[in-house]
């Protein structure tokens, strides 16, 4: 199967294509990956004020509370993670509403490529362009919560693991809100948000279990279970809520 790859402004899914023995969900899922990623990049102010928004709130809350190196070093891993979970939701409203808008997404549904490959490969460069540069930007904001080396790899190790999870929950929100004209910012918050609950508490947990020496297996293996469900779950809940909006 011959797809084009090259993405310009508004780039149309390829709906009549001749599928071959080797095609499939790798094809759908590269297909929508690269071009994902190459409309990305193109939009580098997005991703700059993502990124930027990431920088700010964390910087933010130092300069708000005391000096005090015991308090900011127990509410350091809280801070980021949090700022990571809105920096993923500030995003997440874009997932499908450019695709939605020009007619892309309804092609992808009727194309013969496997919907969810294409859902997945869409929420795998959202993570690559929005989690990703959270968790390389975590060592460098952690040094002004007073966070030691150790404490430092198990809040990168957390965000590497927990941020996935934020995408894939999120694109579920993120399609059941598709074509509404006011208030779907709102909406999407309000069913995300309870759901990144559990990500929150056990991501930031990770920190002060291995302060308090018990170690953050456990919070990993939770995490870990978390992804697991996420990725077995969401992309096909996903493309339900896609088809939902779409009829």
């Amino acid at each position: 199967m011959e797809i084009d790859v090259t993405a310009n402004a508004s780039p149309v899914f390829p709906v009549r294509a001749a599928m071959e023995p080797g095609d499939g969900v790798f094809t759908a899922f590269s297909w929508a990956l690269r071009r994902d990623l190459r409309l990305a990049l193109r939009s580098r102010a997005e991703l700059g004020v993502q990124i930027l928004f990431y920088i700010i709130v964390v910087a933010l809350f130092p300069l708000s509370m005391s000096p005090d190196k015991e308090l900011l070093l127990l509410l350091g891993p809280g801070v980021l993670w949090v700022a990571a979970l809105l920096a993923s939701l500030l995003s997440l409203s874009r997932l499908f509403a450019s695709d939605y808008a020009d007619g892309t997404l309804e092609q992808m549904a009727l194309s013969p490529l496997p919907l969810p490959a294409l859902i997945l490969g869409k929420i795998s460069a959202h993570w690559l362009t929005t989690g990703l540069p959270v968790v390389l930007l975590a060592p460098l904001l952690s040094i002004q919560y007073y966070l030691e080396a150790e404490a430092i790899w198990i809040l990168m190790a957390g965000l590497l693991i927990g941020t996935p999870v934020l995408s894939l929950l999120g694109a579920i929100g993120a399609a059941l809100t598709l074509g509404l004209r006011s208030g779907g910012g709102s909406l999407l918050a309000l069913l995300v948000l309870p759901l990144y609950i559990p990500v929150l508490i056990f991501g930031a947990g990770a920190v002060d279990a291995v302060r308090s020496g018990m170690g953050a297996d456990a919070n990993f293996s939770l995490l870990t279970a978390g992804l697991l469900l996420a990725l077995a779950g969401a992309p096909f809940a996903t493309s339900a809520a896609v088809r939902i909006s779409l009829d």
